[in-house]
């Protein structure tokens, strides 16, 4: 039977399968996280997400691409982060940064009790991490599954926000593209951009996390104050 490399099997997915990479995806196979790349899940500006094979269940493998990320970016965002606030402007050294504080922030936000994937692994650029959903079917994203009680969900993610912020995180890019309806449950995806609450900036990025998910909301009616919600959510009870 022919082998295919993976740039073979994913001829559309550029500046993801270089060198480097694949000696990650190898050393990873070998360790028994993941048996082979199945399909492509979603192509992103930083990163590539796939769904791989693991004995009878399947996983989500996260690229971060090596090549052509915007690493400037990155720098200018993770630097703000107090965990980060020594990184050196070296492009290999923010995306392996990036990729270790999203699987630093699943594994603190799953502590939490935060309904997020959990975080298997991270190696310098790849991030494997538990698949949320039914068989090799993914969960839909919310923008793409409205919930059948809008109000009741609504709740849930102002409560999923709040343990996050008990356990000193905030997501920093919430919307209703980076939460997933699963079964009528929220469940929290891509924290890459999280950051912890001692930031500067913590404030601010949660405002922008309650605004984009009222927003969203809005759109059905619904409509709640963002002051309030500000305040529940960061309240200390």
């Amino acid at each position: 039977m022919t082998q295919y490399t993976y740039q073979e099997r994913f001829r559309t997915v550029r500046g993801v399968f270089d060198e480097f990479t694949n000696r990650n995806l190898f050393e990873l196979q070998s360790r028994n996280y993941f048996e082979e790349l199945l399909r492509p899940l979603f192509i992103g500006k930083e990163s590539n997400v796939f769904l791989a094979s693991k004995g009878k269940k399947v996983v989500i493998v996260k690229i971060y691409r090596v090549q052509n990320a915007d690493f400037m970016g990155m720098y200018n965002y993770i630097k703000q982060d107090p965990r980060y606030e020594f990184m050196k402007k070296q492009r290999r050294e923010i995306i392996f940064a990036w990729t270790q504080r999203e699987y630093k922030n699943l594994i603190k936000a799953k502590e939490g009790g935060v309904r997020v994937p959990e975080a298997h692994i991270f190696m310098q650029n790849i991030l494997v991490e538990e698949f949320i959903g039914e068989g090799e079917n993914p969960a839909r994203r919310l923008k793409d599954a409205f919930p059948e009680d809008p109000e009741e969900f609504l709740e849930e993610i102002v409560r999923q926000m709040k343990l996050l912020y008990k356990c000193g995180l905030v997501h920093g890019d919430l919307s209703a593209f980076n939460i997933l309806n699963h079964k009528e449950k929220p469940v929290l995806i891509d924290f890459s951009q999280g950051t912890v609450v001692k930031n500067a900036s913590s404030s601010e990025l949660l405002q922008r996390d309650i605004k984009n998910v009222l927003q969203f909301f809005a759109k059905a009616g619904i409509r709640k104050n963002p002051e309030e919600i500000f305040k529940r959510v960061t309240a200390a009870d």
